[in-house]
Formats: structure tokens, sequence, C-alpha cells
């Protein structure tokens, strides 16, 4: 019987000793608190042996789970050759390109994309939800069966466009036909059709114009749902692997999933550096969802309580 099993076995008894005991409240707390430890430790464990490897030289990246015992590090054991060799010059057609080449790329595609998407998209959300024209219900019921085609399947037209407009092989061909969607137009859709009309007419009394009803009343009101969906985008285009790898020819263009799938093939003696690659990747998205979580609090609790 190994620790982890005499650990879990610990538990199961002290909860089986609390209901003998008849302490049914302080069994049920306890019963609870370990399961979301245990938990806890079923999510951070790939994380800490990822950040492990990281750090952890060629020779023994195979010999402990996590780091060696203490008695044996050492250079050998332990040293930053997985940084020096991912931030290596690797000779391309164009010259050199360096890594952090591939991580200033994925952040100018991720952060443009999903800051033309909020915009355009929160208009087209605010306009369906607040406006009344011609054609609006067949505007909005071709949207919503444009959803149902499979991207993969526009894939050929949207090629040709771009290759039209003289944007292939470039990030302005990634970033132009994905600055609104369908899907962003109709989450912003509904989050502002719960934002009463008379406050848009007190508004307009006031002498606010329509952009600045959009921007100063509309915008803060639905702020926990943008910052929701500024996750979701920015997720979306930060992983994405399907048209980069299509668009983009030229090594120094490259993102980051394009740049790690190619790495899985030329470092698979060498999986440390691949390793490294992915924990540098995981750090912007990361960031961002601790600074919007404050965001998202609000918006679960907002409504909770009647005011």
């Amino acid at each position: 019987m190994n620790l982890l099993q005499i650990l879990l076995l610990a538990l199961f008894v002290a909860f089986v000793v609390l209901r003998v005991l008849g302490r049914r409240q302080i069994a049920s707390r306890f019963a609870r608190w370990t399961l979301l430890g245990l938990g806890a430790v079923v999510v951070l464990v790939p994380f800490t042996w990822l950040v492990a490897a990281v750090f952890k030289d060629r020779s023994v990246l195979n010999e402990y789970i996590f780091l060696p015992p203490v008695e044996q590090w050492s250079e050998k054991t332990l040293n930053l050759n997985n940084f020096r060799e991912l931030f290596k010059g690797r000779p391309s057609l164009t010259g050199p390109v360096y890594f952090w080449e591939y991580v200033l790329n994925s952040t100018v595609y991720a952060t443009c994309t999903t800051v033309l998407q909020i915009f355009f998209c929160s208009l087209g959300g605010f306009a369906l939800a607040k406006y009344e024209f011609r054609g609006k219900t067949a505007l909005t019921l071709f949207m919503l069966g444009s959803m149902m085609i499979p991207s993969v399947l526009l894939l050929a037209p949207l090629y040709k466009m771009v290759v039209d407009l003289g944007l292939v092989d470039s990030l302005a061909g990634l970033i132009i036909p994905g600055m609104v969607g369908t899907y962003g137009i109709f989450l912003f859709r509904q989050a502002c059709l719960a934002v009463p009309n008379e406050m848009i007419d007190a508004a307009r009394l006031d002498g606010c114009g329509e952009f600045g009803i959009y921007l100063r009343l509309v915008m803060p009101l639905v702020r926990p749902m943008a910052a929701a969906f500024c996750l979701i985008c920015f997720l979306g285009n930060w992983n994405a692997f399907f048209a980069p790898n299509v668009f983009l020819h030229s090594q120094d263009k490259l993102t980051l999933p394009v740049v790690l799938n190619l790495y899985l093939g030329e470092f698979r003696h060498d999986q440390g550096v691949f390793l490294t690659g992915t924990a540098l990747a995981m750090i912007p998205p990361a960031v961002l969802f601790f600074a919007l979580q404050r965001e998202f609090i609000s918006g679960l609790t907002s409504g909770a309580v009647k005011g």
C-alpha cells in the first residue's frame, strides 16, 4: 500500500468515525472540504508536473515525476537549458527566427481580433436589441442559420477572398475575416435586452447621442458579459491552429499553436524544450483570466439579491 492509498484510507476512516460519533454536521463539512481538496489536487498536479519539467535537465526528465530529491539538486539536474534552447534562433528562408517573435504574433493576432470582435459584436447586438428596422426578422433568421454551417465549409471561399485582397501570409489576413461573429452578436443582443428602454429614452432626452448611449450607458451595464466574451474570444484566437496553419506560410509569421505543433517533431528527443514553450504559452490566458475574475463574480452575483 503506497502513501496515496494510506492517505485516502485515513480520510475515509476519519469520516466514518465522525459519523459514528454522531457529529453529522462536522462529518458533512469534513467530506465537503476533503472532496474539494482532492479535486484541487487533481487539477493542480498536471501544472505542477509541467513547471517541474521546465527546469529539469533532459538527462533526468523522465527519471523523476516531479523535481529530484533536494540532495540531488545541481546544475546537472536543474538548470535553464530548456529556456536557452527555446529562445535560440531557428534558421529560416528569411533569416533566424526567435521564439519571442511567435509570442508577439499570437499576442497581436489574439488581442486585435478580440478588441475588434467586442466592438463590432456589441454594436450589432445593441442594434438588434434596441432598434426596429425593416428586415430585422429576416436578418436575425439568416444569422441564426449561418451558425449551423460548419466553419470548415467556408474555408475555400474565405481563402479565395483573402487571396483577392492580397492578405495571404499576413496577420491582417487572419484578423480582418474574424472581426465580427454571429455568436458574439447574439450574446450582446441578449445582454442588451436586459437594459431598460426607459434609461435609453432618458439619455436621449438629456441630449446624449446614439453612440454615446451605446458607449456610456449600455456597455457599462453589460460589462460582466463583455468580460466573459473577451476571455472566450481571446482563448479561441490564442489557441487557433487551423486558420493560421492555412493562411500563414512564412516561418517568422507563424503563431504559437502552429510552432508548438512543429516542435513536437523537432524536439521529440528533447521534450523539455517543447514543454517549456507550452508553459510560456499558458501565461497570457491565465493572466487575462485572473484580471477578469472580478467581472465574472459580479456577473454571477448580479440579480441574486433584490434591491
